[in-house]
């Protein structure tokens, strides 16, 4: 685990001396599927705290107790979000970077309304048009993100997108780049 944290250390240190980075704050997840808590609380210990999980019934079973204890804890929900797990989701994470219907965000609006939380929100892009990636099409994102933001009231802010193993990362960041900037996201 000193290894891991040593990594999150040294990644934070080289994203913030970037010369375009060095007025912006970076928060970097770390992404805990699959670990049991032993594993992260070393870094916990050591004041990180932003953690993602990809399953809402692993992180049911590891984190409440944990936030309970540690209230400066954020938790982001980073992989697929059915609308069937939303309910519990709401409840327990500050992040979702899944969002890619109006199905799911209705059911994020109301569930959050419910329990008076404005859960921070990532609109997912699919920034090459796969067919086999959930997403909304790059073409789509304004019209998607002002409904649900100026109709919903839903507070996005930011963008999320897995770019194909064959695209211009490069191409990808900066179309990213440019929406968010158009939108005026935050994160």
């Amino acid at each position: 685990m000193h290894n891991n944290l040593n990594n999150l250390q040294e990644i934070a240190q080289e994203i913030y001396s970037k010369e375009n980075n060095q007025n912006k704050i970076v928060k970097i997840i770390a992404v805990t599927k699959t670990f049991d808590m032993d594993k992260i609380f070393p870094l916990i210990e050591n004041g990180h705290i932003h953690f993602g999980e990809n399953k809402v019934q692993e992180a049911q079973n590891k984190w409440p107790d944990v936030i309970m204890k540690n209230k400066n804890i954020k938790l982001h929900m980073i992989g697929k979000l059915q609308t069937n797990k939303v309910k519990y989701a709401v409840k327990l994470f500050d992040y979702i970077h899944s969002v890619d219907s109006i199905k799911l965000a209705n059911k994020i609006d109301v569930e959050q309304k419910k329990i008076n939380k404005n859960i921070k929100l990532f609109i997912q892009v699919n920034i090459d048009s796969e067919e086999q990636k959930n997403g909304i099409a790059l073409s789509d994102v304004e019209i998607f993100h002002n409904q649900i933001v100026n109709d919903m009231k839903m507070n996005v802010v930011g963008l999320m997108c897995i770019p194909s193993i064959n695209s211009n990362i490069e191409n990808a960041y900066e179309k990213m780049k440019k929406m968010t900037t158009k939108l005026e996201l935050r994160e």
